[in-house]
């Protein structure tokens, strides 16, 4: 059974209500935030299997904002990309997932996390 392990991560800075982070999207701040995971890690966007990113304010957000967090990141449209909607540690979640994604051998390079705006 294959092991799994965190390679690295990243976070967007904490804003306040209407600061100068409420211009962006949580998809544009997850991509910023992936993009800095990729970079910190030396791992390039063409090597991620599958992208995970828990959101759980989605309302008015588009749809799936993993694949937009994805996009970007510079990450190509053939990589699968799902978003979890759990209120409380939707971001955890993914990390289980892409856990049992690696065990299972269907992936080997996941992006997990969470987003919000």
């Amino acid at each position: 059974m294959a092991g799994s392990v965190i390679l690295g991560g990243a976070r967007t800075p904490f804003g306040k209500f209407s600061g100068s982070l409420a211009g962006f999207s949580g998809a544009e701040l997850g991509g910023k935030a992936i993009a800095g995971a990729l970079e910190r890690t030396g791992v390039s966007a063409d090597q991620v299997d599958y992208v995970l990113m828990g959101q759980v304010l989605q309302a008015g957000a588009g749809q799936i904002t993993a694949r937009q967090a994805a996009i970007e990141a510079g990450i190509g449209l053939d990589v699968p990309a799902t978003t979890i909607n759990k209120v409380c540690l939707s971001g955890i979640n993914t990390i289980m997932v892409a856990d049992l994604l690696i065990q299972a051998g269907e992936a080997e390079v996941v992006v997990a996390g969470g987003m919000e705006s």
